[in-house]
């Protein structure tokens, strides 16, 4: 359209030059000198507050494990909504979630020939008896969770099926994709090769007598057979037996039980930072607060919740409200299936598109060493700037442009929310996952601090610079 020089389309033009040059500016200086100022302040501050950690200290002390639909869990939920006020959100709701309410009951293990010996062993999460009678059967050993799936159909009868695949230790924690689907899909592989059972090596990566649990998923159609999982050094002992070239038969009691009948309730938590002048964009920060009935939920994922609870009222805190509103979602059911984040997904579904950009904290026990994005190639180039406020905390900037948000929120990622995913050191995180281990004292506080200003910076950045992250 040519606009012809009236006096009326002078203006016009005028208006449409300034908001050219308003987005040439943005993208070269995304924030301006007095929002650079605050986020320096924010530093400052999330560098030298405890705040995050009083929150994990206080979940965990005050409500410890909350297995979807537990007491623990019902006690969390209203924890979470006490503390957003209390900390100043301007807005707190909750939103039912529903599922299947699961009972853990006792594990007993025990090798019964060549060489008698106590295991420690635990059920996996969802994972149905053996009976009051227990299993006693053959161990068939396979070293991979591939060997079971190579095994002929019905070749396992009255057996237990033993996988021994160790996970491996890794920074980023990549090793527990390489072994997790043993714990999640093995049963009914196992079932389907006609063993009347299944353990499995812990998926972690300490030394520990301690017996890591974990969802694990029976497919339609086939059998449901006890599954559980027994520590490493049980492993390890269970394939020295192995290796004497005789018959090793254990006794295995699971007394885990789920009434179908029975529905769970649980709740997302949501808090908002109301923005100034774009109320309706959403900055998502977010965390599970569920945890299993292990432990009391420390790392995973009272980590996560004390970081983006602090980091909102940080930013709630100074003289000037965000721009656009910062959300905090603390998801329910993250553990047994990502329910409270399909259920967010259903009841935001029309208003998913103001969701200008979201990250999630689910991993880790460390500070972050580096971020990775998943946003249009404009507003990459324009994050260069939150980078260099980063770097000095540590924190490389990885330009590969592909990220998801983790856990619960990946879904707001597939569904086209650009999003940020940063990398915490989880070198020692699956010593404590799923386990009895997973308890306050892990907490690296120096970690913890710089994950928060991490966080805060991010979230305050996202919420005041003139950045359309999808472009």
């Amino acid at each position: 359209m040519k606009l012809i020089p009236t006096a009326h389309n002078k203006t016009l033009m005028n208006l449409l030059c300034s908001c050219v040059l308003f987005s040439a500016v943005a993208g070269a200086n995304a924030l301006s000198e007095q929002q650079q100022a605050q986020m320096e302040q924010l530093k400052a501050t999330s560098l030298n507050s405890d705040l995050s950690y009083q929150l994990i200290e206080s979940l965990t002390t005050e409500v410890g494990p909350r297995l979807m639909g537990s007491e623990g869990d019902k006690k969390a939920v209203q924890w979470a909504v006490n503390k957003m006020k209390a900390l100043g959100f301007d807005k707190v709701w909750t939103e039912e979630v529903t599922g299947t309410l699961w009972h853990r009951g006792q594990a007993e293990a025990q090798i019964i020939a060549p060489y008698p010996q106590k295991l420690v062993a635990i059920a996996l999460g969802g994972s149905v008896g053996t009976g009051e009678q227990g299993i006693t059967a053959e161990i068939a050993h396979f070293a991979s969770l591939d060997e079971l799936k190579a095994a002929p159909d019905n070749s396992l009868a009255g057996k237990i099926a033993f996988i021994s695949k160790r996970m491996d230790r890794h920074i980023d924690g990549h090793g527990y994709g390489e072994t997790v689907g043993a714990r999640v899909n093995g049963a009914s592989i196992a079932a389907q090769k006609g063993a009347s059972a299944i353990i499995i090596r812990s998926i972690g990566t300490d030394n520990n007598r301690i017996a890591h649990t974990g969802v694990m998923r029976y497919q339609d159609g086939i059998a449901k057979v006890p599954a559980a999982a027994v520590s490493n050094p049980d492993a390890d002992m269970l394939v020295n037996q192995l290796k004497r070239e005789q018959a090793v038969k254990l006794y295995l009691k699971l007394t885990p039980s789920t009434d179908e009948k029975v529905k769970a309730r649980s709740a997302n938590v949501i808090g908002e930072i109301t923005g100034s002048e774009f109320p309706e964009q959403i900055v998502a920060i977010g965390a599970h607060l569920d945890s299993w009935d292990v432990g009391t939920g420390a790392l995973d994922d009272g980590m996560g919740v004390g970081i983006v609870m602090a980091a909102a009222h940080h930013i709630k805190a100074l003289a000037n409200r965000p721009k656009r509103t910062v959300r905090v979602i603390l998801f329910a059911a993250e553990e047994v299936g990502l329910l409270g984040a399909q259920q967010y997904m259903i009841d935001h579904k029309d208003e998913i598109a103001n969701h200008v950009i979201g990250a999630e904290w689910d991993f880790g026990t460390g500070g972050i060493y580096q971020m990775t994005t998943g946003m249009g190639p404009q507003a990459l180039s324009a994050t260069e700037e939150l980078g260099k406020v980063l770097a000095p905390l540590g924190v490389k900037f990885i330009k590969e442009n592909n990220a998801k948000a983790q856990s619960d929120m990946g879904m707001l990622s597939a569904a086209g929310m650009p999003s940020v995913n940063f990398a915490p050191d989880g070198s020692r995180y699956f010593d404590y996952h799923h386990t009895e281990n997973d308890t306050l004292d892990k907490i690296e506080p120096e970690g913890l601090k710089q994950a928060t200003a991490v966080y805060t910076l991010f979230s305050y950045f996202a919420a005041n610079s003139a950045i359309d992250f999808s472009k």
